[in-house]
């Protein structure tokens, strides 16, 4: 097959169907160009380093898998679900433009992609094909809620492994939070776990590995879901590692071998138990057995002239369809007037009333250092300590305003709080509507969180265009919502904490931080919303 498509070039030559494959593919491009911009911006970034490979590994992929497709140069009669598809896509790159988020644009070319090839190769052709075309999501940003919760909790796995791994060969260390402690060297996980950036790349090699692996379908999937452990267990070994440099030859030495470690070393590593993982399920493999150059199909004959097969591409109704749909669409945006976002009367935290009821101001909480504002990514924050001559102990007021969420958005305080040393005792939603006599529900998330022998009782919620929501997942699809709706990306995070003494119940902490909320509801609208 792949002879005769090579030899026999100049046959059914179809000018007009590439003609309108470019049109929709130049469309496409500028449609999608805020999630192509995206792509840009992340692939700048350690984690997603690896993201121009994708493409480039995702073609391989798809040229393999057509040289077991046939060669149709003829009419296809079933190109329609194709368009379905593709206007599925350019629906959800339209609510990624009225919404101002890139990322949702980007997952909407993934579509688009298969959509191209249901259209080309007609759908019981194209269905085939969506291995190399999931494989594209490896080249996409997780979205930060999901990117922060996920390897916030694999670093603290990480970390926890290493250190029990150090005290296991008698090495003195202590995890608390987000420090691990050698004596002499502290480590943050952030910086411990900095070897889980390759998390990414490892995924997508599993991936490409079950996808070219020919043994049983239950081993794929062993070597697919693997990555995770593996790269975990690989970064602890690292910590380990390091742990035990600090020990016997001091810092210095731990500060080379860390920065080293946190690279290829660490892939490699991975790459490495991912082989040895394959072989020795291929070992237990009852016969007959095969080999591991057997069972990769890594055959590259007849791949290239598959390329060849983009002049079978037609002018068919549904490609003409696709092309001027992506045009028209591409078009129609750009030449549209841009929205105006509405007015707001918003008011800077520095204006935050020293006194809200009989609750004074007694301390201003210092401003953050250099690194932790850039992880915060807030254009506006503020921390302040209220205080009332009759209550037994202060109410710390925290909350940051973003003007743009689409850039990173809010970290959820159920991540953060654990990076410094709490432990997250319980979390539950309530509604604080009958204790502050609202008619409209009053969500918050309420906390009790504990460090050693400290308790505190922690409420918080994100405001989103004046509506308090308590789920992150939520307040990110309210997010998508007032983005089409209103153009607004705006949004704040509020949190209220007040320690739990210690000879008294968390009803009487809570009934302080009811009091302190009752006066400063009224207040908090002007700085976390302020719409006219």
């Amino acid at each position: 097959m792949t002879k005769a498509i090579a030899s026999d070039w100049g046959a059914t030559w179809n000018p007009f169907g590439i003609f309108w494959l470019a049109i929709a593919v130049v469309g496409a491009a500028l449609f999608f160009l805020p999630g192509l911009m995206v792509l840009g911006e992340a692939w700048q970034l350690a984690e997603y380093s690896h993201g121009p490979l994708i493409p480039l590994l995702s073609s391989f992929l798809l040229l393999r898998q057509l040289k077991d497709v046939p060669v149709n140069p003829g009419p296809i009669s079933d190109r329609w679900p194709g368009l379905v598809v593709v206007g599925l896509s350019l629906l959800l790159g339209l609510l990624a433009l009225l919404s101002h988020i890139g990322d949702v644009s980007a997952y909407a070319m993934i579509v688009w992609v298969y959509g191209m090839l249901l259209v080309s190769f007609g759908w019981k052709n194209g269905k085939q094909l969506w291995p190399p075309v999931l494989h594209l999501c490896f080249m996409l940003p997780l979205p930060g809620l999901i990117y922060y919760k996920a390897t916030t909790t694999l670093q603290f796995i990480s970390s926890d492994i290493g250190v029990w791994a150090l005290q296991m060969m008698g090495t003195p260390v202590f995890l608390e939070g987000n420090i691990i402690d050698l004596g002499v060297y502290k480590l943050h996980v952030a910086e411990a776990c900095s070897g889980l950036r390759y998390l990414f790349p490892i995924m997508s090699f599993s991936y490409i590995f079950a996808v070219l692996y020919r043994g049983p379908t239950w081993h794929k999937a062993v070597l697919l879901l693997s990555a995770v452990p593996i790269a975990v267990l690989m970064n602890s070994f690292r910590i380990a590692l390091v742990g035990e440099l600090v020990n016997a030859w001091g810092i210095e030495a731990a500060e080379g071998f860390g920065h080293l470690m946190e690279g290829w070393v660490v892939f490699l590593g991975c790459i490495g138990i991912l082989f040895g993982l394959a072989m020795l399920m291929l070992r237990l493999q009852p016969a007959p057995r095969m080999s591991l150059s057997e069972a990769l199909d890594l055959d590259l004959n007849g791949i290239m002239p598959e390329l060849a097969r983009v002049r079978f591409t037609r002018a068919s109704p549904a490609m003409i369809a696709a092309a001027t749909l992506c045009v028209v669409l591409a078009a129609a945006w750009w030449l549209a007037p841009p929205r105006d976002l509405p007015a707001t009367d918003r008011q800077p935290y520095s204006a935050m009333p020293r006194e809200i009821g009989e609750w004074e101001v007694v301390r201003q909480i210092p401003r953050l250092d250099e690194n932790t504002e850039r992880v915060l990514g807030a254009d506006d924050y503020i921390g302040l300590s209220y205080a009332r001559p009759d209550v037994a102990a202060p109410v710390e007021f925290f909350s940051a305003w973003y003007h743009d969420q689409t850039k990173g958005g809010i970290h959820s305080p159920e991540v953060c709080l654990p990076g410094g040393g709490w432990e997250m005792h319980s979390i539950r939603t309530v509604d604080l509507a009958p204790q502050l006599g609202t008619e409209a529900s009053f969500n918050v998330n309420r906390a009790v969180i504990i460090k050693g022998q400290s308790q505190l009782l922690v409420y918080y919620w994100f405001d989103q265009s004046g509506r308090r929501i308590a789920s992150d997942y939520m307040a990110k699809a309210m997010l998508v919502v007032n983005g089409i709706a209103e153009g607004r990306t705006d949004g704040a995070l509020v949190r209220l904490t007040t320690p739990i003494l210690p000879r008294e119940d968390e009803a009487t902490a809570e009934a302080r931080l009811i009091e302190f909320l009752r006066p400063a509801k009224e207040v908090l609208p002007r700085f976390v919303d302020g719409r006219l």
